[in-house]
């Protein structure tokens, strides 16, 4: 009877956790915040920021990622709208650099939280309910919600922002705290520690990373991370500045809204074909022309001021439609409990300190004008561009020895 009881459970968790991911997505912040930290501050300052926000999920990625482990998913999806809450609010009230840096911080610490644990806790419901198969099914539902929730609150924040920027981490603000309550109503799974493997989290993680397959996918997140968030830095400089050549910079922040809404609405398309397309043609390959889609995307916007490019940013989220889920479902198998949110955490780390650390770099090179020029935009994005190049190249050639593949049935 208790095992039933938490069958019912996982199961409610199952139903509960496409509204999470809703609510955890409603960043009504996410098409401005460019524009408003650019406008308080300088240009070079809102990419130092967004720098900041990395470098704090760096430093909590891995910690987080191993307390998840430890005392369990549900508290630590908690304590992430808790810190992504808090985090907002001071945003909206900031008045200088150092509080801006503080909420940049704190919004990152939320985003450790969750990192790796969102997922661990739909693996391990499915799981504990008999249904671990549907793994890749799941994590593009739960993806769906998201870009419901990304589309929704990119176009009601770019709208707000045209009266208010601070009004749109105030929203964001109450959203999190949302999805901490729905969190509170989450069940813990069950939670099992091997001891096929010598305990320690180091020792785990080594045994995990033995795995070729493994290593293989982590290069490839780690890189695909910095080129889904290029568009997301450098994207509202380059609309504003398109936009400036035909007289409508004003309306850069409602633009940018439109910009962001119509992205997540084709990435939510890409979602629905997604599982039919990753069947016919293989999982190495969906992903590498996911991967593909990011540096093309990059090289239309360094090639190109026209504000016809503005169109090529819809584009941004489909990529990680066309991988997201899969990797998740192709990982989360190979993985133990007692690791699981620990090496989700690991490779996220190492994804955002690259990219943070190249956009250090970035920021050190920008133009200290009140906007960023496409010419600073093109130079940064040229460098990325080639070693995107080299990266995607490396592995399409060694996708087949590192066992990327899986039999599946569809």
């Amino acid at each position: 009877m208790a095992q039933d009881g938490q069958i019912i459970a996982m199961e409610r968790n199952l139903a509960l956790y496409p509204w999470f991911k809703f609510a955890q997505s409603l960043m009504f912040w996410q098409a401005v915040w460019f524009l408003y930290f650019q406008n308080a501050l300088t240009p070079a300052a809102a990419i130092a920021l967004y720098a900041v926000y990395d470098i704090s999920v760096t430093l909590c990625e891995v910690p987080l990622g191993v307390l998840s482990d430890r005392i369990g998913r549900k508290r630590t999806l908690i304590a992430s709208g808790l810190c992504g809450a808090a985090g907002a609010i001071l945003l909206a009230l900031g008045d200088s650099f150092a509080v801006f840096v503080i909420g940049q911080v704190l919004i990152g610490a939320g985003a450790a939280f969750a990192s790796g644990t969102d997922s661990a806790l739909l693996y391990e419901s499915l799981a504990e309910s008999g249904r671990a198969e549907e793994v890749e099914q799941q994590e593009t539902r739960a993806l769906q919600y998201a870009l419901w929730g990304f589309a929704f609150s990119a176009a009601l924040g770019g709208a707000m922002a045209l009266w208010s920027f601070e009004a749109t981490f105030w929203l964001a603000g109450m959203a999190m705290l949302v999805s901490c309550t729905i969190a509170v109503s989450l069940t813990e799974p069950s939670h099992k520690i091997s001891t096929v493997v010598p305990g320690t989290t180091r020792e785990a993680l080594r045994a995990t990373m033995a795995q070729s397959v493994l290593r293989w996918i982590f290069v490839l997140v780690v890189v695909m991370y910095g080129f889904s968030h290029l568009p997301f830095v450098f994207g509202q400089p380059f609309i504003a500045a398109a936009l400036q050549d035909v007289g409508l910079s004003d309306e850069a922040p409602l633009v940018s809204g439109g910009v962001s809404a119509v992205m997540m609405g084709l990435s939510l398309i890409a979602s629905l074909f997604a599982v039919r397309l990753r069947g016919k043609i293989g999982l190495s390959r969906i992903l590498l022309v996911a991967f593909g889609m990011q540096i093309a995307l990059i090289s239309v916007l360094a090639f190109t001021q026209s504000w016809i490019a503005i169109a090529v940013l819809f584009l941004r989220m489909v990529p990680d439609a066309l991988s997201g889920p899969f990797v998740m479902g192709r990982i989360q198998p190979l993985l133990r409990d007692d690791v699981r949110a620990t090496y989700v955490s690991v490779q996220n780390l190492s994804g955002k300190l690259v990219f943070s650390v190249s956009l250090l770099v970035a920021a050190g090179s920008a133009s200290t004008m009140a906007e960023m020029p496409h010419a600073d935009i093109r130079t940064i994005l040229m460098w990325y561009i080639a070693a995107g190049a080299v990266v995607w190249l490396g592995l399409a050639l060694s996708a087949r020895s590192a066992g990327v593949e899986v039999p599946r049935a569809y």
